[in-house]
């Protein structure tokens, strides 16, 4: 039976708009990718334009209804999950055209509920790229990765999706349309509302287009899996590559030999780049333009750091295909976890130089607390941000350590940030780390936070419980 709130909110929005803008929950809704929330929402909305949104946010203000913003539902911090029954999701994925495409300002600006790879082809339309690019980018939508502020393996060259966004369009708590679309690049006209809105996870208000930064199509991708002896030998790697080659280093990857064999165990067709596996390994991608002679400069490069022990063995793409066979052993990995079961999951950054020092403290602490858990460290080093995920031994579930589980993410997080990191790189808080924020996040930041929720929420109706549980 429904909540007699959501009857009655129903009610007034069919009076406005028509009884097609609401269905019940489909079996997609009640999905989390990690399997830790689950969806208690009572209805969806699912608007077609902003007006709608706006008449819907204004209705949901007045009867004091709470409201769970939804784009693709791929999040991995629970942002996306209604805890209870009374609240409605409100999905944008009707919400997916574009609305304009300029060439020679090299932007886009699209709806919310695109989806990411939809967005990717858009640009090559214009002959430029949208480098935003992460696992779930086939089903994820553009409005959730402007409001968890995504990363994903093109940070290091082209930054956060913050940074591949001019300007926004949101509406607010009460209605309010926020009309941010601008493809200006200087605008110094008070408060920054597209920044606070992005990575604000959905609790201030809903995003629902966006004008994006594309980037000219390099013309030279040359893509390598390189052994090195240790995390450390990695730091010195970029710091080599960086400096010879600057920002046409792309992409920067760290491997662990765990990594792949999670994919032999899960079955994955790939190809082996090396007969001898090192427990550590980088994926690199640099991009650029042939003029410069980018693959000669690579590749001496390389020779020059296999000559000083740096570097102990390396395979370099020599086609598209091969820089895809590459890539599938990165991308694979999230994938290849699941299928063996994380006992608990981490996204942390610390400074790049202090990695090494992270991941030595993380998996002496881990096997003090037991030495049968296996470790799968990985990542985007190029930025900061290691996935160290902790998994039962073969034969064993993830359910036999669950008594340990908090105090594994505890100290991990805790290890992160005594080296002056995040306990969130690039997932967010959501609802799955909302204690670590209060417990770790600075006095004033959080008074300011709650300070500027309150004023822009005052009914606390968006997207309650991310972020904070105690307004």
């Amino acid at each position: 039976m429904k909540n007699e709130l959501i009857q009655l909110t129903e009610k007034k929005i069919f009076a406005a708009l028509g009884k097609n803008v609401i269905e019940d929950l489909s079996p997609h809704h009640a999905i989390e990718p990690r399997g830790t929330f689950k969806n208690f929402a009572g209805r969806v909305i699912r608007p077609s334009c902003t007006q709608e949104v706006s008449v819907i946010m204004s209705i949901l203000n007045e009867m004091n209804t709470k409201v769970i913003p939804y784009c693709g539902g791929t999040g991995l911090v629970g942002g996306q999950m209604a805890p209870k029954s009374d609240y409605f999701l409100l999905s944008l994925d009707k919400m997916n055209s574009v609305r304009s495409i300029s060439s020679f300002d090299g932007t886009i600006t699209v709806e919310a509920g695109m989806i990411l790879s939809d967005v990717q082809n858009q640009a090559r339309k214009i002959n430029r790229i949208f480098p935003l690019s992460l696992a779930s980018e086939g089903t994820c939508q553009i409005g959730g990765n402007l409001a968890t502020n995504a990363g994903g393996i093109n940070v290091i060259k082209y930054g956060n999706a913050r940074a591949l966004c001019s300007g926004i369009e949101a509406v607010l708590a009460d209605g309010t349309i926020y009309n941010g679309l601008t493809s200006l690049i200087k605008d110094n006209t008070g408060y920054d509302l597209r920044n606070l809105l992005i990575g604000s996870e959905g609790t201030l208000g809903i995003i629902t287009a966006a004008t994006l930064r594309t980037a000219v199509i390099p013309d030279d991708t040359i893509v390598a899996m390189v052994k090195i002896s240790c995390p450390n030998d990695a730091i010195s790697l970029l710091k080599e590559l960086e400096k010879e080659l600057g920002e046409q280093v792309c992409a920067f990857e760290l491997i662990n030999q765990k990594g792949i064999e999670f994919l032999k165990h899960g079955g994955f067709k790939f190809k082996q780049p090396f007969s001898i596996v090192s427990e550590w390994m980088v994926l690199i991608e640099v991009s650029g333009m042939k003029s410069i002679g980018l693959r000669g400069l690579f590749e001496n490069l390389l020779y020059k750091l296999m000559t000083e022990n740096l570097v102990k063995d390396a395979v370099v793409s020599k086609s598209d295909s091969q820089a895809r066979d590459l890539w599938f052993i990165r991308e694979s990995i999230p994938e290849a976890n699941r299928l063996v079961g994380a006992v608990c999951s981490s996204d942390v950054s610390v400074p790049i130089a202090l990695i090494p020092k992270f991941i030595d403290l993380a998996f002496k602490k881990i096997g003090d607390l037991s030495n049968q858990l296996q470790i799968n460290c990985f990542g985007h080093v190029g930025d900061g941000n290691i996935h160290l995920n902790v998994f039962p031994p073969i034969g064993k579930a993830k359910t036999d350590f669950e008594d340990i589980k908090d105090e594994i993410v505890n100290l991990i997080h805790e290890t992160a940030m005594a080296l002056d990191g995040s306990f969130s790189a690039e997932h967010g808080v959501g609802r799955l780390k909302v204690n670590d924020l209060k417990k770790f996040g600075d006095n004033g930041k959080l008074t300011m936070m709650r300070a500027i929720k309150k004023s822009l929420d005052p009914n606390l109706i968006l997207n309650p419980g991310a972020l904070f549980n105690d307004l």
